[in-house]
């Protein structure tokens, strides 16, 4: 299995580290400390070493900062961990807040007013710092930088950085080679009058060299930071022990490979007296410090690989169809299952088992293993599917009971492609309210398979079309409707996303999530999803746009007993059912007799 089931969060020492913490920065002079759940290169994904918040207070998502002052402290998440957080952290130390509501900026503003607040350099960006330093100015505070963080001195059993092993993404699946990436991201650094750039971002890296790594959770990542100059050789600083001699023969044709603790020193040698390109949204504030130190000068330029890496090129998008298909028998095979046990004969452990066991044998059959699931699977059985972000434990562990609904949130990472995809089934019969929630998510999800949009537009362009069937209702959820997918990569991936943040222009071959959602909070969790691929579409009679749409990815049926039909307009009973059509005649002739008769009921045309 990838994935554990243990519950490894635990807030009974929170207390008390955080009282050590208090010793410690009183000592360092400063009323508080900032302490984000970030590593080094800023990204969703980090390993043990580097989950300080979560050793601090308990918390395990994804994203959330806590603020440590010298009487108080509160966590601030976003909607997805509303729920999560207040069972996660010690609430009598701790006060979880809405990100949403109170923005960290908002959060010092009120409660850190004329304090001397620290922070880690390396553990924020430099457009967060900007911000935040100009808020506490604001309230005649100051932000702080330490070179040491506290926490890693009074952390004594802090896990070893990872050392996972490195190895090479052949050009059949890249699509290209690395040294044609190269040129092109020195092209961007050049118009950007820039001298060099720092790539922070080990998915950049990923990307720029056709390399993948084991340093993280579920997303194949090597931890690397890359410094590409205008002219010449790249330099990759990776601890060599994750490079074997293959991968650093490939490797040493595009860049020198370096030890990472001489990254600072050599990054300050070579900006002196030049122009350094630095990502304001990525890059972390500590690399701004050595440029300015040093003599050199910050150019804004974002990070040249993300948006290339974002739009994929046509290998990448026909590994990603070939690992969608495969991932929908997969999906297919395991939701005929579920559909044959009794309810609550099967608990959320067991489904999340079978369902990996379902990928890793569609795998071995196409002779594309399953390198691993995309993320921890989202198990979640009638009030644990509320839980937008529910990760599964022993202890959280429920049967799926008759009358209840369930959700599963999942993916996969092969070699030519990562999946991800969300199906709600009723347990035994649903009731009205289920059925009519149900509806209006999936009316959500088809307006956005189904829309044809401008060129130029933007996610957060389309948003509301997910929204607006249950906006009508007086519902809503607390999540982006999309999120942007990498190509065995990070199964979260920027810049493109829809969502009231998505910013980023839809390009053609940017592949993006499609999962409006219902949760209703100690009841039950609705949740549909697809992935879709952004295409050029034909012009429409009597327009005079060029026209963008959504090519859906994911194969796999949509369960007909939650939808009220009454509630659907003829266009979108014509998306359903040719959808379904499709995914039948995808997957039929692969499925075995029983999983096939199974499909053709579950795609009867509503």
């Amino acid at each position: 299995m990838f994935q554990s089931f243990d519950n490894l969060s635990d807030f009974s020492q929170s207390a008390s580290r955080i009282a050590e913490l208090r010793r410690v920065l009183v000592d360092a002079g400063v009323d508080g400390f900032i302490v984000p759940r970030a590593d080094e290169h800023q990204g969703e994904y980090i390993p043990p070493s580097a989950a300080r918040l979560e050793w601090l207070t308990g918390f395990s998502g994804s994203a959330g900062v806590a603020v440590v002052l010298k009487e108080k402290a509160a966590i601030l998440v976003d909607g997805r961990y509303t729920l999560q957080v207040r069972d996660q952290v010690d609430l009598s130390v701790i006060t979880p807040l809405s990100s949403i509501e109170t923005p960290l900026s908002t959060y010092l503003k009120s409660e850190a007013a004329g304090l001397k607040i620290a922070y880690d350099p390396w553990l924020h960006t430099i457009a967060s710092v900007e911000r935040l330093s100009q808020a506490m100015a604001e309230t005649g505070g100051e932000l702080v930088a330490i070179a040491d963080n506290p926490i890693d001195r009074i952390w004594t059993d802090r896990p070893a950085p990872p050392k996972g092993r490195a190895f090479l993404h052949g050009e059949n699946l890249a699509g290209k080679n690395a040294a044609d990436k190269l040129a092109g991201l020195q092209r961007v650094i050049v118009d950007a009058k820039a001298d060099l750039t720092v790539l922070t971002d080990p998915s950049s890296i990923a990307w720029t060299f056709n390399i993948r790594g084991a340093d993280v959770e579920h997303t194949p990542l090597m931890l690397a930071f890359a410094i590409v100059p205008a002219k010449g050789k790249a330099l990759i600083y990776v601890d060599k022990d994750k490079i074997d001699d293959g991968v650093a023969g490939n490797l040493t044709a595009l860049a020198e490979i370096c030890e990472p603790k001489a990254f600072e020193s050599d990054l300050a040698k070579l900006v002196k007296d030049r122009a350094a390109g630095l990502d304001g949204d990525l890059a972390a504030a500590r690399l701004a410090e050595i440029v300015d130190a040093s003599g050199g000068r910050v150019v804004e330029l974002a990070d040249p690989a993300r948006l290339p890496r974002a739009i994929k090129n046509e290998g990448e998008l026909a590994g990603s169809r070939a690992a969608h298909h495969r991932d929908g028998l997969a999906v297919t095979r395991f939701l005929a299952w579920l559909d044959r046990q009794q309810p609550g004969s099967i608990d959320e452990i067991t489904a999340a088992e079978t369902l990996e066991a379902f990928r890793a044998e569609a795998g071995d059959a196409a002779g594309i293993a399953l390198a691993d699931i995309s993320f921890d699977t989202i198990s979640g059985a009638g009030p644990n599917g509320a839980i937008v972000h529910y990760r599964v434990n022993r202890q959280t562990n429920r049967r799926l009971q008759p009358g209840e609904l369930f959700l599963i949130d999942s993916g996969a990472q092969y070699l030519d492609g990562t999946t991800d995809i969300t199906r709600t089934v009723p347990i035994g019969e649903p009731d009205a309210l289920m059925r009519t929630r149900f509806t209006q998510v999936l009316k959500g999800m088809i307006a956005i398979s189904t829309a044809r949009f401008p060129k130029g537009t933007r996610g957060v362009d389309i948003d509301v079309l997910a929204r607006i069937a249950l906006w009508k209702a007086g519902c809503d959820y607390a999540h982006g409707t999309g999120h942007g997918v990498g190509a065995f990569l990070a199964v979260h991936e920027g810049p493109q996303s829809i969502s009231r943040r998505g910013m980023a222009v839809f390009e053609p071959g940017m592949i993006v999530s499609n999962e409006p959602g219902y949760y209703k909070e100690g009841a039950f969790g609705i949740r549909i999803e697809n992935l879709v691929v952004v295409t050029e579409r034909e012009a429409i009679s009597g327009g005079d746009a060029p026209m963008h749409g959504f090519e859906t990815l994911t194969l796999a049926p949509i369960d007909r007993r939650l939808i009220d039909s009454t509630l659907l307009t003829e266009e979108e009973r014509g998306w359903l059912n040719a959808y379904h059509a499709r995914v039948r005649d995808a997957l039929m002739g692969e499925l075995s007799e029983p999983d096939a008769a199974w499909l053709e009921a579950a795609t009867r045309p509503v």
